[in-house]
């Protein structure tokens, strides 16, 4: 599967949260999340391991007990499982990949 860069194909995950999936195989699967300014993706856990990259933007995650302030070029790695979540301190992009797939991340 190959990807070619565009402007479509984001869906609204929840207000202020945007998710595309870019490319996903039989394993894992890339998506890029588009959060705005002062936005909370709210605490969750789900069986897939989670790990990602900050684009841009600037990010607060809680993983489990932990407390992380995410800044371009970081990286995180949350077991399957692990409650988390994240708050946006400024309109942020990241990429993150799942596996196993997220089948309800399919296009």
């Amino acid at each position: 599967m190959f990807y070619k860069k565009n402007d479509g194909g984001y869906r609204q995950v929840i207000e202020g949260i945007r998710l595309k999936t870019l490319v996903h195989g039989e394993k894992t699967l890339l998506c890029e999340f588009r959060i705005k300014k002062g936005k909370v993706l709210p605490s969750h856990s789900h069986p897939h391991e989670q790990t990602g990259y900050l684009v841009s933007g600037h990010m607060k995650f809680i993983i489990g007990d932990n407390v992380f302030a995410v800044e371009p070029g970081d990286s995180w790695c949350i077991p399957g499982d692990v409650e988390h979540a994240a708050e946006a301190f400024e309109d942020s992009m990241g990429v993150e990949v799942f596996s196993p797939v997220r089948e309800e991340y399919l296009p």
